[in-house]
């Protein structure tokens, strides 16, 4: 397979990230430096990055975090903020985010072992809702609201249809409930600007079928891989081979269980 997916089922970054990687002179293939991302490798061969051998490939799974605010969705920020990935809880292995958030922004954000899975989740095909609860300063009507749902252009870029209510008014400020499903960079903040109110607080509630509930900031919760088998259909499920695992991680339980049942 292409070093870049080796790489990516390996959860040490995404393909994209690989390719860079490998641009950077950081990725070894048989004592050779790799230029190029258009190159094959398999089980025999030895792959370094960093200097540090490349890791067996883990099962994928998937986290709910709730992310806080003050933090940058990467791995290492050129200005020096603190990361998500140095604030994550103790315990997780090395994962990578589904999408971002913005540095002000709070709550929902996936995360993940496997770039595949990462990649398939982040894109626009799979159509999945993105929901936020939104603060924002100064009023906006419902009835503006209730034109995005054809979608919006601001400044030579379009943004998709996009559900929107008003839930509260609070002073100054007004509470929104707004669904989406692209997810382009700082479109909430973007669109509300555009109708004259200004987000001051932005808090993903979900994302698909994952919810944030009633987790606190800076919490992870895993997701049972039988649940992220279903929500992945069949066919990328059997790709990935979440339900052999999921199976076979119930077959487990089931045996601990009988000896538990057993030695009573």
């Amino acid at each position: 397979m292409r070093i870049a997916k080796a790489m990516a089922r390996a959860g040490l970054c995404s393909r994209r990230e690989a390719e860079r990687w490998i641009e950077q002179g950081r990725v070894n293939v048989n004592g050779k430096l790799l230029t190029t991302p258009a190159f094959e490798v398999s089980a025999k061969d030895k792959v370094l990055v960093d200097g540090k051998p490349l890791p067996t490939a883990e099962p994928p799974q998937l986290w709910r975090y709730y992310k806080p605010r003050g933090l940058v969705t990467t791995h290492a920020d050129p200005q020096g903020r603190p990361t998500v990935f140095d604030n994550l809880p103790e315990g997780l292995p090395r994962v990578i985010s589904v999408g971002r958030l913005d540095f002000n922004s709070e709550g929902l954000l996936l995360l993940t072992n496997h770039g595949a899975l990462a990649r398939h989740m982040e894109l626009p095909a799979t159509g999945w809702l993105r929901r936020y609860k939104v603060r924002a300063h100064g009023r906006v009507s419902q009835a503006d609201l209730d034109k995005l749902k054809d979608g919006i252009e601001i400044e030579g870029v379009r943004y998709g249809p996009i559900e929107a209510s008003v839930e509260s008014v609070q002073g100054a400020n007004t509470w929104l409930t707004m669904g989406l499903r692209e997810g382009k960079n700082r479109e909430v903040r973007r669109i509300l600007a555009h109708l004259g109110v200004e987000v001051n607080r932005l808090i993903r509630t979900s994302y698909g079928p994952f919810q944030l509930l009633d987790m606190k900031p800076g919490s992870a919760e895993p997701v049972r891989r039988h649940v992220l088998a279903d929500q992945m259909g069949a066919r990328l499920a059997a790709e990935l081979n979440l339900n052999e695992v999921a199976d076979g991680m119930r077959a487990e339980r089931k045996a601990r269980n009988a000896k538990r049942g057993g030695s009573a």
